[in-house]
Parts: structure tokens; sequence; C-alpha cells
């Protein structure tokens, strides 16, 4: 499952999606997304257009977790319980639907014997979405918003089963093609729903050893550590 990936600016994506979010109130999201940031998502307005927001990765926040419970991530719905999960359910029976914009996600490979951290992407370096899911909650300052991406099992695909520990399921993220984008926004029904949820041909993709980032100091708390990042799970 993805952990971790690389959001497009908001020039790109109001360039490519026709999306313009404000940053007046949100502020701007890292080049690089992980468990609890903030990142660009876009989904279907009230009005039937296209909104961007930026939302939480994972579904269920950390600050959300009620105290006493053991911290779990939400960061990935597998696509075969999305529908029974409580995390997810709700969600998805309402089909709150949305795109994840990225330029590349990373996954862990162990072809060398050892655990290093790739980039996936598109073949031709544009950006591109993911299938996913958001929720509101409820927040001081007014409603503030989660997301969760789709997997499928990947055992098969001739790329993506590259990645993760030997022996563990493979799996890949769900990329809308672009020509889908509207029609995944637009499904209002979760078994047609399922019909997006496909895998993207690997002759349009790429992948490239991408280095851990260095270690963060510790003024950055915030900032995952490299065994974290390599740690994908």
């Amino acid at each position: 499952m993805c952990v971790n990936f690389r959001p497009p600016d908001p020039e790109m994506l109001e360039a490519v999606m026709g999306v313009i979010i404000d940053l007046h109130d949100t502020g701007f999201w890292r080049a690089e997304t992980w468990k609890d940031y903030g990142a660009p998502i876009v989904r279907r307005s009230a009005s039937g257009q296209r909104e961007g927001l930026v939302a939480t990765y994972g579904m269920v926040p950390r600050k959300r977790i009620p105290q006493g419970v053991k911290p779990f991530d939400t960061m990935n719905a597998r696509a075969e319980t999305v529908g029974g999960l409580r995390s997810f359910s709700g969600a998805w029976k309402k089909s709150q639907l949305c795109l994840v914009p990225m330029t590349a996600f990373y996954e862990p490979n162990y072809e060398s014997g050892k655990p290093l951290r790739w980039g996936i992407g598109m073949a031709d370096e544009s950006m591109f979405a993911v299938a996913g899911l958001w929720r509101e909650w409820e927040g001081e300052a007014g409603p503030e918003h989660s997301f969760t991406q789709l997997t499928i099992n990947a055992d098969e695909h001739p790329l993506m089963r590259r990645f993760h520990k030997p022996g563990d399921e493979k799996r890949a993220l769900v990329i809308v093609p672009h020509t889908e984008w509207d029609d995944w926004l637009n499904c209002s029904d979760p078994e047609y729903a399922r019909s997006f949820l496909r895998h993207y041909p690997a002759e349009l993709m790429r992948t490239w050893e991408f280095p851990v980032p260095p270690r963060a100091k510790k003024a950055e708390p915030e900032t995952p550590a490299p065994d974290v990042q390599i740690g994908l799970l």
C-alpha cells in the first residue's frame, strides 16, 4: 500500500484539473505527503463542478482517534473491504468519492535484497489522479476534511507486483484515467463505482530509484525519519 506521495503544486493543479484552492485559510501543502499531512484533493461540489480542498491524509486522522484506542492507519482502503469497514463504509455508501492528484508515489523495492525507495509515476511524467474517498469532520473553526486512497490486488500487475516485501500481498493504487475523472466524481452508485477499480496499464507508467530524504533535525520532529519512510506498508 502507498503511504507517501508527491502532490502537484497549485499552478499545476489549476492547469491540469481546472481547480483553484484558496491557500489563504489552508496554507501551502508540503512537497511530499505522509500520514496526517494536508494535501489537495478534488471532489464534486454541491453545484456539480470540480472542487478542490486541502484534506488530511488518512481517513481517520490521529487526532480523531479516541483516547485509549491504539492508533491505526487509514491512508489506504482495500477495494475488497471498503464497504464493510467502519472507517470507510459510510463514505463509500454515500459515494463521497474524490481524486487525489499527484506526480509520483513511493514504494519499497526489495529486488536488491534490501528495501530501496522507488518512485512510480506516468511514463510521460505528467500529473495523474488516484481514486479516493473523503469525509468531513466538525472542527473548532468549521468543517475539516480527510481522505483515503483505494487499493486493489497487484499480484499479477507487471509493474506493481515488484514492490513490497517478498511473500507479502502486492497492492496498487487505483489510477483513474484522465478521460474518466468526471465519471468517477459523478458516480452515485457504489456498485458501479467498483467498475473504476482496475489497474492502469504498466506500459504507461515508469519507475525510478528515489533516495530517502535526510534524517529530520530535532527542530522538525513532525517530519518522518528515514526508517519510517522505508517501512512502507
